[in-house]
């Protein structure tokens, strides 16, 4: 290593039980030394100070919510040479911050992005897109080069740049208060003819918790928001002629993502035209929503690591039956206190399909059928035994887990 420091940033709003949970896995990154700056609300903050290591982070108070005016808050108070972005409702995986320091290696990196996985911990959420001037999206192979008006696509509850590179382009547009505002950046970078690449091994699981734009069905309280960003983001990145025609897509695409919701009876008719009236509203506050780059100075504070001890240890396992799990739990439980990383496996003697997890408090956890799948594009069956599934599924996380 060249000696490269790592600040990661989390913003939070509505959600200090996720904040928590997030920043309880930034603890246990494989190295030592990364520093942690949280922008959040006030519950956001009394969350974070119940944390052993709070007076490590550098935490700052969000008055109100606006995802890049936060981040760039967060921006100002690290002092990395390179900056993370996570959202409160993911946890990295604990090789993380590791892979993203080794793809920087690469003097003219400018930003980086992995994958996403989704809530069952194993499925892929995001990999890697490309995205145009449209905001729309398309799967790429990771290398390939970019056409037709596409650059990489950087997710942003897993992206990483260089600290000059967010100065130069100065910050975050504070114009996308929630929405696009990660796309707005990827766009801005890419344009600039900056070098951006896919890490396979900076893994992050993202949960998509309730907020106060969502429940924990996924059914959206407003899509004010969203009719707001995408009409600024048009106005910003596409040629006039195409804007109405990309508006006219946005309605059609989230009447389809409500038809979807009612289907599934999450919500009624009455539901889906105030919904539908509220992303009409934000489109036409977003004709008149200014762009917002405040612009970046260069760092004034010092890098303050959370824990300047040694990197915590290789993951303990834990493995049993059903039966057995809430010993297991609370032996998972003690051990984190103590500093001790724990990743637990449960398999039943079932063919039910795995599920991975953080736990609340601290551990990784996965269970699922002895039999059943972990790969969704495995096979539904497998006969095994316990000793070699288990040794089978250390296989597969080991790289990332760092076991």
């Amino acid at each position: 290593m060249s000696g490269l420091r790592l600040s990661v940033v989390v913003v939070s709003a509505g959600r200090p039980d996720a904040l928590r949970r997030c920043l309880l896995g930034l603890s246990q990154l494989a190295d030592a030394g990364v520093e942690v700056v949280v922008v959040a609300d006030g519950p956001g903050l009394e969350a974070a100070n119940t944390l052993p290591f709070a007076v490590g982070l550098k935490a700052y108070r969000q008055a109100a919510p606006n995802i890049a005016r936060a981040r760039n808050i967060g921006i100002r108070a690290a002092a990395g040479d390179v900056i993370a972005f996570l959202d409160d409702d993911a946890v990295p995986e604990p090789t993380w911050g590791r892979a993203i320091l080794a793809a920087f290696e690469d003097p003219d990196l400018a930003a980086a992005t992995g994958p996403v996985l989704g809530r069952n911990g194993i499925s892929v959420q995001w990999g890697p897109l490309a995205v145009n001037g449209l905001a729309q999206d398309r799967p790429v192979d990771p290398d390939e080069p970019f056409t037709d008006g596409f650059v990489r696509k950087l997710q942003g509850t897993n992206m990483a740049f260089r600290r000059a590179t967010l100065e130069d382009l100065g910050g975050f547009d504070e114009g996308f208060a929630f929405y696009l505002d990660d796309t707005d950046m990827a766009l801005r970078v890419g344009r600039a003819g900056l070098r951006t690449r896919w890490v396979p091994g900076a893994v992050v699981h993202h949960g998509f918790a309730a907020s106060v734009r969502r429940n924990a069905a996924r059914v959206p309280l407003s899509l004010a928001d969203i009719g707001t960003s995408s009409t600024l983001f048009l106005r910003k990145h596409a040629e006039r002629a195409e804007r109405a025609t990309a508006l006219h897509e946005l309605e059609a695409s989230q009447s389809a993502r409500l038809l979807r919701l009612a289907k599934a009876r999450k919500i009624d008719a009455h539901k889906m035209r105030t919904l539908m009236e509220t992303l009409r509203e934000g489109i036409k506050a977003g004709e008149d929503r200014d762009s917002i780059e405040p612009g970046i100075e260069p760092v004034q504070g010092i890098f303050e690591p959370l824990s300047n001890q040694p990197p915590p240890p290789t993951p303990r396992v834990l493995s049993g039956w059903p039966h057995q799990l809430a010993r297991l739990r609370a032996q998972a439980a003690d051990l984190v206190k103590s500093g001790q990383p724990v990743s637990l496996f449960c398999f039943g003697p079932t063919p039910r399909k795995h599920v991975v997890r953080f736990a609340d408090g601290g551990w990784w956890e996965q269970t699922g059928g002895l039999y059943g799948p972990s790969d969704r594009d495995g096979p539904r069956l497998r006969f095994t035994t316990y000793h070699a599934r288990l040794s089978a599924e250390r296989s597969r996380i080991s790289a990332t887990r760092g076991l």
